[in-house]
């Protein structure tokens, strides 16, 4: 019987010990691909809030003024699904988690999510809080003391609403990595990721009837499964494909399709079941893709940029760029309002990530070592 084995590592061993050199880093081949996915489910969920959700689809709304569907039914009508995109994320999450800390400490991994998170976070809490008190009316502003504790990225854990309410993907995100972070102290392997999904996706399954409080806020329930097949993905990609793997990405399908349902009927009411299946398949047949291989040949330098807009952008987007349609709205066609007001965030994003995001987070990641090896050597 063969055994599973680490491929890029083996295949580092080997060349180790044919040269009798020391040991060299094996750069893994970046996935440009991904990064373009993120951009178009950045672009979705914009699309959907300027354009397509049931808040700008009432009456006498505060950021259109009438029915979004009656000014541009057209875009409306696309517009409608583009809440999946962050569905998506969490896919391309699970994929990019496991990846990016495969061989990494809990330290490593624990500094690595501060330095990505925060930075960009804390500019959207003040810039968007700017915006609020510049342009009042359209949005509640928040107590002084919950804005504050929004700096933490905790505030859903209080009971305390969000600056921007797209923050609340956030709180997934987090309760992700504290749960993956377990494996991460073990040390990841083939089997301690797939039992660590099996494990996780009984417990997301079992959380809803268990009407225990705990049991749903650490399995997660409502974003689980599209991290699980985010996850089995990026198994696929390092080892190769098998029928378990399968076997856990289409139960994630299965169970995320119930999941796309209730969010359909719960909150957004605006979009059909049918249609989001659609969606949500073809992007999973394309993670699929290129978690295979299937796409390494595309290695265009703009998706690295494209990727790193996406993140600054979801942030920024929803309470500033609907206050700014407001104030607009009269002054042009809608659809080029809409368009102009995106790319205008991306061209902000951009300056987010140059001159906020890398500066904040070569900061922190010293502040962080430097803090880590005081431990360390308070310890020894």
């Amino acid at each position: 019987m063969s055994m599973m084995v680490d491929r890029p590592t083996q295949q580092l061993r080997t060349v180790q010990v044919r040269r009798h050199a020391a040991p060299l880093r094996r750069e893994r081949p970046r996935l440009y691909a991904i990064d373009g996915i993120r951009l178009v489910a950045a672009l979705m969920v914009a699309v959907h809030h300027y354009a397509g959700s049931r808040r700008v689809d009432q009456p006498h709304n505060s950021v259109w003024g009438r029915p979004v569907s009656d000014i541009m039914p057209t875009v409306f009508h696309f517009a409608a699904y583009g809440w999946i995109g962050v569905e998506i994320f969490f896919v391309i999450s699970g994929f990019v988690i496991c990846m990016s800390c495969w061989g990494r400490t809990p330290r490593q991994f624990f500094v690595s999510r501060v330095i990505r998170l925060y930075p960009a976070y804390w500019f959207a809490i003040a810039f968007t809080t700017a915006v609020l008190v510049a342009v009042p009316g359209v949005w509640d502003r928040l107590k002084l003391r919950d804005i504050l504790l929004n700096f933490t990225m905790l505030q859903s854990g209080s009971g305390v609403s969000s600056v921007d309410g797209v923050y609340w993907t956030l709180w997934s995100e987090l309760r992700f990595y504290l749960l993956f972070m377990v494996v991460v102290a073990t040390g990841l392997t083939y089997r301690k990721v797939v039992i660590f999904c099996c494990v996780w996706g009984a417990a997301a399954m079992s959380a809803p009837v268990a009407k225990f409080h705990l049991l749903t806020l650490a399995a997660n329930p409502e974003g689980a499964w599209f991290f699980i097949a985010g996850l089995a993905l990026y198994l696929m990609h390092r080892f190769g494909q098998d029928l378990l793997l399968w076997g856990i990405l289409t139960m994630a399908w299965l169970m995320g399709q119930r999941e796309l349902g209730l969010r359909i009927d719960e909150v957004e009411h605006v979009s059909g079941w049918r249609g989001s299946m659609v969606i949500f398949t073809v992007f999973l047949l394309a993670m699929v893709a290129i978690a295979l291989g299937a796409t390494d040949r595309v290695r265009w330098k703009w998706l690295v940029t494209a990727g790193s807009l996406t993140y600054p952008l979801y942030l920024i987007h929803y309470v500033a760029g609907t206050t700014l349609i407001s104030r607009l709205r009269d002054t042009m066609d809608p659809r080029l309002l809409v368009a102009l007001v995106i790319a205008a965030f991306l061209v902000l994003s951009r300056l987010v990530h140059r001159f906020v995001e890398r500066p904040v987070a070569r900061l922190l990641k010293r502040g962080l070592d430097t803090s880590f090896a005081r431990l360390r050597n308070a310890s020894a």
